[in-house]
């Protein structure tokens, strides 16, 4: 009887290991296709992704040419405001077109104004684009966007391999030539600047929240930028380097709201002193008793 027992048990034991196993298996399956391990970049990714050098300076004698033709260094947008640099090609028929139009919807739904309160680099890292095909890019986003003054506030670049090379080292941006589709293998994301040409942030994908973007550029301007509910949000608020987004300091919050707490009852005992003070005192007369 105990034979059997045990036996049932190892049958039972064996047929779990089997489902878990094969739930494992299906689990990695992707289309009928292996996925490798989570820290293990699929063929032709391998030199693929974004690493982030926060408060790295990008080289301002780095020279490039914008969307006129004209040779230009990095530094010469740097110095006055805070800016947003991100890197495409554009003949790209996939990710760049999307960063893109993510990049110009977001811009719409922050109040500040490109050529204004920031400027914005858009960068090709492939060294065959002209300035010809950088004008027809600007034409299309700038009037996206929508705004007057944009155009002298948003510069699209074209660069040789050597600058190219330089700047995408400095930012983190790991891409690859796929030679076999004539196209090249690259993450996205987009760098907010200071005035002063260090990395401040990062934020990832195609779509960049509004909010996320605003507070990076007030805080990129060190504050010259915004205003006072800026100033709250970023005390409320923190940069995770490792999503790329802005999340709420519970902490902080708890400390503002008892600070709003303590505020508002101070007003409340001095206006109530105050009343206190305006009420006339009933004098009795002399040799009046009190009851």
């Amino acid at each position: 009887m105990i034979h059997r027992q045990n036996n049932s048990i190892s049958a039972k034991s064996t047929l779990l290991a089997f489902v878990l196993l094969a739930t494992s298996a299906w689990g990695q399956m992707n289309n009928g296709v292996m996925s490798p391990p989570a820290n293990t970049r699929p063929p032709r990714l391998e030199n693929v992704g974004i690493e982030q050098h926060l408060d790295a300076q990008v080289p301002p004698d780095l020279i490039f040419r914008d969307d006129a033709g004209k040779t230009v260094k990095l530094g010469d947008y740097f110095g006055r405001k805070p800016l947003i640099l991100n890197l495409v090609y554009y003949n790209c028929t996939m990710l760049c077109g999307e960063a893109l139009a993510g990049l110009s919807s977001a811009m719409r739904l922050v109040k500040f104004d490109v050529g204004n309160e920031f400027d914005v680099i858009t960068v090709s890292f492939d060294p065959r684009e002209t300035p010809e095909m950088a004008a027809a890019k600007k034409k299309d986003y700038v009037g996206r966007y929508g705004r007057a003054n944009a155009a002298a506030g948003w510069h699209f670049l074209t660069g040789q391999p050597d600058s190219i090379n330089a700047l995408t080292k400095v930012v983190g941006f790991q891409y690859q030539y796929d030679a076999k589709s004539n196209q090249y293998a690259h993450a996205t994301a987009i760098m907010v600047l200071t005035p002063q040409g260090r990395i401040s942030r990062y934020f990832y994908g195609v779509d960049f929240p509004p909010k996320d973007l605003r507070m990076g550029l007030v805080e990129a301007s060190q504050g010259k930028i915004g205003n006072a509910v800026d100033a709250v949000l970023l005390y409320c608020y923190h940069y995770d380097p490792e999503t790329g987004k802005y999340g709420a300091m519970v902490a902080n919050i708890l400390r503002l709201a008892a600070a709003v707490t303590i505020l508002i009852m101070g007003i409340f005992l001095f206006i109530l002193w105050r009343l206190d003070l305006s009420v006339p005192r009933r004098t009795l007369p002399s040799g009046a008793r009190t009851r």
